[in-house]
């Protein structure tokens, strides 16, 4: 049952992609109570059960007599395919499509035990009775009408799956833009409440320059006074007090003066970062407010999707993406 042509395996990976998408959707959508359209193509197909399948189909050729060697090609072989794939996608799309983490003894959330174990049995099932009406179907087909078949449903995958890695690619660069302008955007809005503080700050202490001011021209004049009294200097004394007064302005004028300058400063420096936040702000909402009917169907797809670095950003994508009709 294992000797089949190239265009057979093509035929079969096909079939067992779309078989696991019906799985998968309908799993998903029970669970969400909506319609899910599983996967990360828009196609009715999850590439990595076809994959899976027809690598667990080579695995157990040959030890296809031993059930329990076919179970263990299956628990390796799947589970391999399976932490190798979720690793990829996730340095190239920035994401994990799938993620196992709150299972236990999970290996970086990529694979666990429970879906091993799953999938030795799921082997079993498929060599010994999913895989043989397919086969017998696969077989019995006219050569060309398959190889007609296999052309336009080819050619549909293909196109699908260019759009579709792209669509992610452009996702995942989303992501990691708009985690870093939110970062940037953090730093922004202290640094404005920083000179905030400052200004309100040099503003008061102007203010208690004044009070120190005013109090030390009335102390300079009752001295003054009090002395003119005693010696009977009122000419002196008022000359003194004069003085002092015309000090202490002086004083007071260049503080004023040193104040506004700064306080110009920094009013100017903080309309600069107000400008940059609020450009950087609009960027951000233009870049997370691009959901085209790909990158839409991508979150959607995929709802137990996760991103440890990107987890805020991921959130509010989707979060827009449920928005839209």
């Amino acid at each position: 049952m294992y000797t089949y042509s190239w265009y057979h395996w093509i035929t079969f990976f096909f079939i067992y992609s779309f078989f696991g998408w019906i799985f998968e959707s309908t799993y998903v959508s029970i669970l969400k109570r909506r319609f899910v359209n599983r996967g990360f193509l828009r196609l009715p197909l999850l590439p990595l059960y076809g994959t899976g399948a027809v690598m667990m189909l080579w695995l157990s050729l040959p030890v296809k007599d031993s059930v329990v060697l076919v179970y263990l090609a299956g628990v390796v072989g799947a589970t391999v395919l399976e932490y190798v794939t979720g690793y990829v996608m996730e340095k190239l799309f920035k994401m994990k499509y799938w993620d196992y983490s709150n299972q236990r003894f999970n290996l970086h959330g990529y694979i666990c035990l429970s879906s091993s174990v799953a999938w030795g049995f799921l082997t079993i099932f498929l060599t010994e009775v999913i895989h043989r009406p397919i086969a017998e179907f696969v077989l019995g087909m006219n050569p060309w009408a398959e190889t007609v078949l296999l052309v336009v449903v080819g050619a549909a995958f293909s196109v699908d799956t260019v759009v579709s890695v792209k669509e992610a690619l452009d996702l995942g660069r989303a992501l990691e833009a708009m985690t870093k302008m939110k970062a940037e955007l953090d730093e922004l809005q202290v640094q404005a409440a920083l000179l905030r503080s400052e200004i309100s700050g040099r503003l008061e202490n102007l203010s208690a320059a004044e009070v120190r001011a005013g109090a030390a021209n009335r102390l300079t004049g009752v001295r003054a006074e009090a002395a003119a009294k005693m010696a009977g200097l009122k000419e002196e004394a008022a000359a003194i007090m004069t003085d002092a007064k015309a000090e202490a302005a002086a004083r007071m004028a260049g503080a004023k003066d040193g104040a506004a300058a700064f306080v110009r400063e920094h009013v100017q420096s903080e309309k600069a970062l107000a400008a940059r936040i609020r450009a950087l702000s609009e960027k951000r909402e233009t870049l997370a407010g691009h959901m085209n009917f790909y990158r839409r169907n991508i979150l959607r797809g995929n709802p137990s999707a996760s991103s440890v670095r990107f987890a805020a950003a991921l959130k509010e994508l989707r979060e827009k993406a449920d928005k839209r009709p």
